[in-house]
């Protein structure tokens, strides 16, 4: 399929200088629902992504030098995902603007949408375009990113997360090892697994921390609900005879809790855990042979971003009304920055959001069926919360001289001596004091496991500061001095239109 050039309306365009503008940050699954709502409810839409592609993790695809190949192979609702991008990227009132970093935003004052700070052109290259959007409303679709509790190993090379193992296999046909230990909590592990499977990996075992009386208990219960998720369970059924045909053991209430090797990862000590996730004594068994281990506990939403807007967070998620709208006016949030539940349901907060910050309105007949799946998305959540949370028993399984903050080498035992110092307890001053979380990363991996471990104490109010949390960065991607300096471009025309 052909596509317009990024950031140009196509040839033959027609100009809406009266059309509301929305800017969507994220082109997965909620972002492009988000952009083909919004410009269904007459909008101007600009969709940004940091990838070359859209589709965000769950629809990631391979390379133009792939294209031969067949993208929807490791993929769930490729066709629908397919007929939605064509859609999107050919609109005459779509622009689409790949490899494309939101590195901050800014509020002009406090009744209108923030302004964006982008910068346009490959993350590594060096001759990226500093540009500022002014949109009339902006949709915040930025996604999660696993989560990792450290144990003993977790820095040595074939240590990946889960994620990263799937984006490299979904997208580049590559393997992360050849005999490969999945790790952690959550029915992420299964298409990790088939992921690697199907590139080609010796899947050697997938272990779920959890035992399975809580997560019987988490999806047993009101089993009625479960209708409206058929397609879960067809995906279910397809990863598990996947797993089956290659022999794979899927083993509950046991993980990883240290992995071990000269350089790098050869073997992994496994463990059986109690409910709250305290390794049992006597239960260590050792994989050898082992050259990766995947490993994810959970997600992380990516909420730079919505903090940097004014966007009030419940229970670490932004919080949103029915219609999507955060508590930053003109900001709407859609997908796994508001909860945690799966493609289907990204895409109906993607399909609410874009409409009503186009303009459109949410008590639209139309837009029922939309707001159904959404809270039926939301139950869905609650109920993978409840079967696979995350057990306060974990710190068992760290020593010491275990690393929590690869970046800056923190060890567990300096980490605990901060935190339990009256003197130097607070969050700020254990940042500052044992650098955890001040590494290259920002404490995006380190960063919820140092709060667990240091009790979660709250801050000692500083005048004029603002209270310390991992997610709260005024830059919220790298950005080069020299493009920091350089004036931003100005506002590109196109057959009289102007777009800022």
């Amino acid at each position: 399929m052909s596509r317009p050039a990024a950031g140009r309306p196509a040839a033959g365009r027609a100009a809406h200088p009266a059309a509301r503008h929305v800017v969507i940050v994220g082109a997965g699954p909620a972002g492009l629902a988000a952009a083909a709502a919004a410009l269904r409810a007459g909008a101007r839409v600009t969709l940004l992504d940091a990838s070359d592609r859209p589709g965000g993790q769950y629809h990631r695809m391979l390379p133009a030098e792939y294209e031969a190949e067949d993208n929807g192979v490791l993929h769930h609702g490729w066709d629908d995902f397919e007929r939605l991008r064509a859609h999107v990227l050919s609109h005459p009132r779509a622009e689409w603007w790949p490899d494309t970093a939101v590195w901050s935003l800014e509020r002009p004052d406090t009744a209108t949408a923030p302004h964006v700070h982008v910068l346009r052109g490959p993350a590594d290259g060096t001759g990226r375009e500093r540009r500022v959007l002014t949109p009339d409303a902006v949709v915040l679709a930025t996604g999660a990113h696993d989560r990792v509790l450290p144990f003993p190993g977790w820095q040595l090379p074939g240590v990946f997360t889960a994620g990263a193992a799937q984006a490299l296999a979904k997208g580049e046909r590559v393997v992360v090892g050849d005999r490969v230990v999945v790790a952690g909590s959550g029915p992420f592990l299964l298409p990790v697994a088939a992921s690697l499977l199907e590139a080609g990996s010796d899947v050697r075992e997938v272990l779920e921390a959890n035992p399975a009386a809580t997560v019987l208990r988490g999806w047993s219960a009101r089993p009625w609900e479960l209708a409206s998720q058929s397609g879960k369970a067809s995906e279910l059924a397809e990863y598990t005879g996947l797993l089956a045909r290659h022999r794979v053991p899927y083993r509950l209430g046991r993980t990883v809790v240290e992995a071990r090797g000269d350089g790098r990862v050869e073997e992994v000590v496994t463990a059986r855990l109690t409910v709250d996730w305290t390794p049992v004594p006597g239960t260590e068994r050792v994989v050898a042979a082992v050259d990766a281990v995947c490993v994810t506990h959970g997600f992380t939403p990516q909420l730079e971003l919505p903090v940097a807007a004014g966007c009030e967070l419940r229970d670490g998620f932004v919080r949103v009304d029915g219609a999507q709208l955060t508590t930053a006016p003109g900001v709407y949030a859609a997908g796994e920055i508001t909860g945690i539940a799966g493609a289907p349901a990204a895409r109906a907060e993607g399909l609410l959001a874009g409409w009503t910050a186009a303009g459109g309105d949410p008590s639209d007949r139309a837009v029922r069926a939309v707001v159904r799946r959404r809270d039926q998305g939301r139950a869905f959540a609650a109920r993978l919360a409840a079967a696979h949370p995350i057990g306060t028993g974990w710190p068992g399984w760290l020593r010491p001289d275990t690393l929590i903050c690869r970046c800056e080498e923190t060890d567990y035992g300096t980490l605990r001596a901060a935190a339990e110092d009256p003197a130097t307890g607070a969050p700020r001053a254990v940042k500052l004091g044992t650098r955890a979380g001040l590494g290259p990363c920002q404490a995006r991996i380190c960063g919820p496991a140092v709060a667990d471990l240091c009790g979660r104490r709250p801050d000692r109010a500083v005048p004029g500061l603002a209270s310390a949390s991992h997610h709260r960065r005024p830059v919220a991607q790298p950005i080069r001095l020299g493009e920091l300096a350089a004036p931003p471009a100005g506002p590109h025309e196109e057959e009289g239109e102007q777009h800022p």
